[in-house]
């Protein structure tokens, strides 16, 4: 834990005579590509490569001669086989001073240790019937996602490494190694406490000490908490962590981003919705202090890295000293924020730095959490309701009471706020019995998303309503119905507003909610969409998908649903102006009637609606048919 790695030699059995082949295989490549100071020799000749480039080569024998006189001959070559050496051993890494270049060094370095380290090891467990690595994939398989494969969890497992220690290191401001690492995560944080208890104090496989002993070293000629106070510098907002993170999974697989959803929501869409939800439970609910109101219960159950609980605690807070000053602070963080605010989130590395996030935030507002302390992120996938048992492996029991806990939440809690940015993936992974009740069927109340006016859909291919974003507004939903009252503030994919197949989720959110405002964000570079006059228009994200916000609304007693509706075009940084300059206000926005049979959630022009409906479908004049082919 505490080694100085100044390089690695791959080492060859002497029998092989022809290095060549070697150097321009796969694993060699991988080898030059991630660590700056390689050797590759066959004890005859020493290749050296200085970030991946052949800087040395020198041969101190010749095997061939050797074998045919079946002696050791005196070494050739020696001055220059000294200075390779002197070469190799001097090299030390180079201090670290911008985001980029941090990233993409730990992006390698994850990398090498996702496919090259624990996919190995792994796999030599299972030969052996050890239970190293293994039992903690088989823990994470068997009590939280069960579709979890040996190959995702090796990424999860190597990303949680290296942000666990990225995270560790901001909190360190000495001397940094592996198994200093343990001492800067928190007590409470039971399963990050239990990935760092084996790597830091206990026995793991060596290959694994040595490539951690690696990253922990690059991070110790890094000015860590620079490069973050960078992020401030460059105008990139108060989320330092979280735009790190971003720029490490841009540099080590941006397909994960798209797969889970992994992306920084921009703070002008965080504050406008959690904003707008403070003064929707002022007007609409009676509760004079908002989001620092007494009995305010608050969920994201798609945290990420706590991106909306955050800004909703610094609402609160804020609400709080503003109305009562701030001799009650303390009190009040302690007996509402970390008892009512609550998130999920599936993935480890997001779980981790969220955790992190919010200790460096209630620090800021003048909170330090104790021992005994947590902010309630549960590590649990919000879309499974099956309960679990309590787990036996050894060191692993915190993550079966984290999944009771976050039960306790999902089935018992009243929530009466829901947010966040829920995934978005049309090959949702999120599938089992519970989610395809929770669409399909009239849930406790929940009029089902596979119906319109009580009738079935009739969709031959309604895949898109099993994409993730669906079931978490569906979920939210179920929640707010199931607490009698509430807002739900979310942004997503903008599909549902207006295709078809989401009719029945249409009518069903209609049913369940009093009042709904519609922003719609556009940016879908899919439909090739520009302003009302013709202008670029763009994403708020770097993703092709249109989003929109909304805000639902669902007050005790009261019956009917009106919605309202806007929409927003133009340049990324225009959306933005408009955001943060702006609150929920209804004379923004324009109401409309969504009305069967399409119940659209945006302007359409129905005037004579009733005398098109009455013409003859085409399905009726083609009785034979087909969907024809999708392209998406």
């Amino acid at each position: 834990g505490k080694n100085h790695i100044t390089g690695y030699i791959e080492a060859k059995d002497p029998s092989i005579t022809n290095l060549d082949s070697i150097e321009e295989s796969e694993q060699l490549k991988r080898y030059r590509n991630t660590f700056p100071n390689v050797i590759l020799t066959n004890f005859y000749e020493f290749r050296l490569y200085r970030d991946g480039e052949l800087i040395k080569h020198v041969s101190i024998g010749r095997p061939s001669l050797a074998k045919k006189l079946k002696t050791v001959l005196p070494a050739e070559n020696e001055t220059e086989f000294f200075d390779l050496l002197d070469t190799f051993f001097s090299f030390s890494l180079p201090r670290v001073h911008s985001a980029k270049t941090l990233a993409s060094e730990l992006a390698k370095r994850t990398r090498f240790l996702r496919d090259e380290v624990i996919s190995i090891e792994m796999a030599e467990e299972e030969k052996k019937g050890q239970k190293a690595i293994l039992g903690f994939y088989e823990a994470f398989k068997t009590y939280l996602i069960a579709t979890l494969t040996k190959q995702t969890f090796a990424d999860l497992y190597a990303q949680t490494i290296t942000y666990g220690l990225f995270a560790a290191r901001t909190r360190s401001n000495g001397e940094f190694n592996r198994e200093l690492a343990f001492k800067f995560i928190p007590n409470t944080i039971g399963i990050l406490r239990d990935v760092f208890r084996f790597i830091s104090l206990e026995d793991p496989p060596k290959p694994l000490q040595i490539i951690v002993d690696d990253i922990a070293e690059i991070l110790q000629v890094t000015d860590v908490n620079k490069i973050l106070q960078d992020y401030y510098l460059e105008g990139k907002g108060r989320d330092p962590i979280i735009h790190f993170y971003e720029t490490f999974l841009s540099a080590y697989d941006p397909s994960i981003r798209e797969k889970r959803g992994v992306y920084y929501t921009p703070e002008p869409v965080v504050k406008y919705i959690v904003h707008a939800i403070n003064s929707l439970l002022k007007s609409h609910f009676d509760i004079a202090d908002g989001l620092a109101g007494n009995n305010v219960t608050l969920l994201d159950p798609a945290a990420g890295t706590l991106t909306f609980p955050a800004e909703a605690v610094k609402t609160a807070v804020d609400e709080f000293t503003r109305k009562y000053g701030s001799a009650g602070k303390t009190n009040f963080i302690k007996n509402r924020i970390l008892e009512n605010f609550y998130a999920f989130e599936l993935m480890m590395a997001p779980y981790a730095i969220g955790h992190l996030k919010m200790s460096f935030l209630l620090e800021e507002l003048g909170y330090r959490l104790n021992d005994n302390e947590r902010f309630k992120l549960y590590l649990t996938n919000t879309l499974e309701m099956e309960e679990l048992r309590q787990i036996s492996i050894p060191g692993l029991s915190s993550l079966s009471e984290e999944s009771h806990l976050a039960g306790k939440v999902k089935k018992e809690k009243p929530i009466l706020v829901i947010l966040g940015n829920p995934p978005y993936s049309g090959h949702s992974e999120n599938q089992n019995d519970w989610t395809e009740k929770l669409l399909k069927e009239d849930l406790d109340g929940v009029k089902s998303y596979y119906k319109v006016n009580g009738k079935p859909l009739g969709e031959k291919n309604p895949k898109w309503l099993q994409d993730d974003y669906v079931k978490f507004i569906r979920f939210a939903q179920w929640k707010i119905h199931m607490a009698g009252a509430g807002i739900v503030g979310m942004i997503t994919n903008h599909s549902y507003l207006d295709n078809p197949t989401f009719r029945g989720m249409r009518q069903s959110l209609m049913d369940t909610f009093n009042e709904m405002y519609i922003l719609d964000l556009h940016g879908n570079s899919l439909k090739k969409e520009t302003t009302p006059e013709g202008g670029k228009d763009e994403n708020v994200f770097d993703i092709r998908q249109g989003v929109a916000i909304a805000l639902f609304i669902k007050q005790k007693g009261k019956q009917g649903c009106r919605v309202f509706h806007r929409d927003l075009y133009g340049l990324r940084e225009e959306k933005y102006d408009w955001l943060s300059n702006n609150v929920l206000n209804k004379q923004h926005y324009t109401e409309i009637e969504p009305a069967s049979p399409w119940y659209f959630f945006i302007p359409r022009r129905t005037k004579n609606i009733r005398h098109y409906l009455q013409w003859k479908q085409i399905t009726d004049i083609f009785p034979v048919n087909g969907v024809g082919i999708t392209t998406a």
